[in-house]
């Protein structure tokens, strides 16, 4: 049997700087593994600086910044 790959369900952002002045860059997606015990990510880039933030996507297909 033949599974199909699980769409991705979460972007991955490197996000640098605080509040109003952060500047979010996607650099990924993530999915739930198939046990639902954790996630696939993948990244297109590896950021040297900054945090990693995994948001769900929305119904636009785009993670939501805060």
């Amino acid at each position: 049997m033949t599974s199909k790959p699980a769409k991705p369900t979460h972007n991955v952002y490197v996000v640098q700087g605080e509040g109003e002045a952060s500047r979010w860059v996607r650099i990924g997606a993530a999915w739930p593994n198939a046990d639902g015990k954790g996630f696939n990510v993948k990244l297109d880039a590896a950021p040297v600086l900054g945090r990693i933030v995994m948001r769900e996507q929305s119904a636009e297909g785009k993670g939501g910044q805060q």
